[in-house]
């Protein structure tokens, strides 16, 4: 049993986190609030290439520009070779999902959860190759029937792939278990963890993915336009690459180059050195902090928020499923989610609005349109809570 966070150590984090003294920040799904330390790092690094320059200030931190790797590899438990550095999660999923060598005919099975950006991937291979498209629906608790993913698989299944964390619910998936349906059937398993990492403890050699996308700037606390993607290594060379320098390969000769054997295949060269250090301390808080800590906490103030919404007539909270997570989402009664938001907004409280097409098959079978979706993080208090609730029993009189 972890020891929970204290309301110590909650002060503590809150007044590392500037952001928390002017806003309660329940969007932690869409950006969380950056630790003052994440952004120091950042802006300490470009003043010293404003006087330095871009080259020398890289090879002056090399060393711990270097070191990110073993961090990420640490927080989801892989090996160092498996970690590349990437923009964002949409680019690490669209490298993974598009480096495989699909035909006419391969099946891929995906979710109803699934995130709109993914499918948009899924169609356009359609397009392209001819593949198949096969979607397993939540059953009637808002679980996902593992049964139904079995039944699904043919010799022609050709990938698995799910979001863990839906960006418009609170539903989580069993990626434990799909990764062993995965690996039973040898069939190729792709994990978008973008609102995981941070958010939960995430082990990949337990959950038997080949491939897993993760963004920084969610509940990793990182900034925006950093991520990174995991490719197990023995799945490298499988995948296409589809951009080349100098980093990614190496010439052999005049007609002959060599494409390096780790995960950095899938890198550039050019990226924002500041952007990978404040990525670095992210990830660095997140262990010292302890990520099943993390989660513990999330949880708690998860449950409390929905258990509070549920009290508030006209409001519907609509997360289903056994395991929930930190993201919350509801419906005020005669109010649209637009105008739930602006209420709050002009309150300095932060929600989001998650709209049908971020989540389309979901939000099409549960006929949304739009809802409300606020996300806690653990720095985050019951008082922030309370107050938010305050608010929405008015709005919806």
């Amino acid at each position: 049993m972890n020891t929970p966070i204290t309301k110590q150590e909650v002060l503590q984090f809150r007044a590392l986190t500037k952001g928390t003294a002017e806003c309660i920040h329940f969007n932690n799904a869409g950006s969380s609030l950056p630790a003052d330390s994440v952004v120091n790092t950042v802006v300490d690094y470009l003043l010293d290439e404003a006087m330095n320059g871009g080259y020398e200030t890289e090879f002056n931190y090399q060393a711990e520009l270097e070191n990110t790797y073993p961090l990420i590899a640490r927080l989801i438990n892989a090996e160092t070779n498996e970690v590349a550095i990437v923009e964002n999660a949409s680019l690490g999923w669209g490298l993974a999902f598009n480096g495989i060598q699909f035909e006419s005919g391969d099946e891929v099975i995906t979710s109803e959860m699934e995130y709109s950006t993914n499918l948009l991937g899924y169609l356009n291979a359609k397009q392209l190759y001819g593949i198949d498209i096969k979607y397993i629906e939540q059953d009637k608790n808002g679980n996902f029937p593992l049964a139904d993913l079995e039944s699904a698989i043919t010799p022609r299944t050709k990938l698995i792939a799910v979001t863990h964390i839906a960006s418009g619910s609170g539903t989580m998936l069993p990626i434990v278990e799909i990764g062993a349906i995965a690996k039973k059937n040898r069939i190729l398993y792709l994990v978008d963890a973008c609102q995981t990492i941070g958010h939960m403890p995430i082990d990949v050699k337990e959950i038997n993915c080949d491939m897993l996308s993760v963004t920084g700037r969610k509940y990793l606390r990182a900034p925006r336009g950093t991520g990174f993607l995991f490719v197990k290594k023995d799945v490298q060379p499988m995948l296409k690459t589809f951009f080349m320098d100098s980093h990614t390969a190496s010439w052999v000769s005049e007609t002959e180059f060599s494409v390096r054997d780790d995960a950095r295949r899938f890198e550039l060269y050019e990226k924002n050195r500041g952007l990978c250090l404040g990525l670095s301390k992210a990830v660095e808080l997140a262990l010292s902090i302890g990520v099943d800590r993390i989660w513990q906490r999330v949880q708690m103030l998860g449950d409390l928020l929905r258990l509070e919404l549920k009290k508030i007539p006209g409001l519907i909270v609509h997360d289903q499923g056994d395991l929930k997570c930190g993201i919350v989402t509801f419906s005020l009664a005669g109010v649209t989610a637009g105008d739930v938001k602006k209420i709050l907004s002009e309150r300095s409280i932060h929600v989001s609005v998650a709209n049908a097409a971020s989540t389309l098959l979901y939000m099409n079978h549960k006929h949304l349109d739009a809802i409300v979706r606020a996300s806690v993080h653990y720095y985050n208090t019951e008082e922030e809570i309370a107050i938010m609730c305050e608010i929405l029993k008015s709005v919806g009189k």
